[in-house]
């Protein structure tokens, strides 16, 4: 680990002058050439500057090989590397790309498996009518892969809903809730990602992202992951418990007044 923070620093910062081939690239990363392409193909480097056809790699290109080498050294599968890339700055070099992934990796969903909508129905144990399939793909619970099977992005939401839909809920129904949920959810993550920018990135931003803050910054988010899910499972129980208390009363009421 030690030989590769040293070979990450000795790569020029913001996208520096010097050019690889994508010989060179392979071995200032300590990969193979057939690596290089499998990563480009799987879109985790961005496109070469071409001349002729020949393409030429810089520093941009080094930090994020040795970023994919680290993670998949540390156990993470390249699904995972991906999603945690797909939003990685374009600039900034491999200090950039380190603090992206040191923030975003806490709260990276679970690994994704694929699928068909035969053993879909199989595990719901009723019919997933394709339109409902088709909503799940645009909330994006679900992706449609080239061969015509279906990647979950997360499945412990699928396994979730499963329980739901053995209850008895149809399929079509539940996902109509889900989407509502999601709506709301993406307010709560708002509402803590800005209380965090506010109490604690602001001023790390603001003093030039100095590396010797960073483990303080990185500890920040992983603390913060359980500390807000266990703050909205406190609230979402107490609002389910009056939600379900009110629609009792309602339910057993309802005949006395008829």
């Amino acid at each position: 680990m030690e030989a590769e923070q040293q070979e990450a620093a000795s790569v020029p910062e913001g996208g520096g002058d010097r050019e690889f081939t994508v010989d060179e690239l392979a071995a200032r990363a300590g990969i193979t050439v057939r690596n290089v392409r499998a990563y480009a193909a799987r879109g985790l480097l961005p496109p070469p500057r071409l001349v002729g056809r020949t393409g030429y790699y810089g520093a941009e290109h080094v930090a994020r090989l040795l970023l994919v080498r680290e993670m998949l050294a540390e156990g993470y599968s390249l699904a995972v590397i991906e999603r945690t890339l797909a939003t990685a700055p374009s600039v900034g070099g491999s200090a950039a790309l380190a603090l992206h992934r040191a923030l975003l990796a806490p709260w990276l969903p679970p690994e994704p498996e694929d699928t068909t909508a035969d053993e879909l129905t199989a595990r719901a144990g009723v019919p997933v009518e394709p339109a409902t399939l088709e909503e799940m793909v645009e909330l994006g619970l679900l992706e449609r892969l080239d061969d015509g099977r279906l990647r979950v992005t997360d499945p412990s939401l699928l396994t979730a809903g499963l329980q739901v839909v053995r209850l008895g809920v149809p399929p079509s129904a539940l996902v109509a809730a889900q989407a509502r949920v999601i709506e709301l959810v993406r307010e709560i993550a708002a509402t803590y990602v800005g209380m965090f920018v506010e109490t604690g990135w602001q001023a790390f931003v603001e003093a030039g992202a100095p590396p010797e803050q960073l483990d303080e910054v990185r500890a920040m988010v992983e603390r913060l992951q359980p500390a807000a899910a266990q703050a909205l499972l406190a609230s979402f129980r107490t609002e389910m418990a009056a939600a379900v208390g009110a629609a009792v009363t309602a339910g057993l009421a309802a005949p006395a007044d008829e």
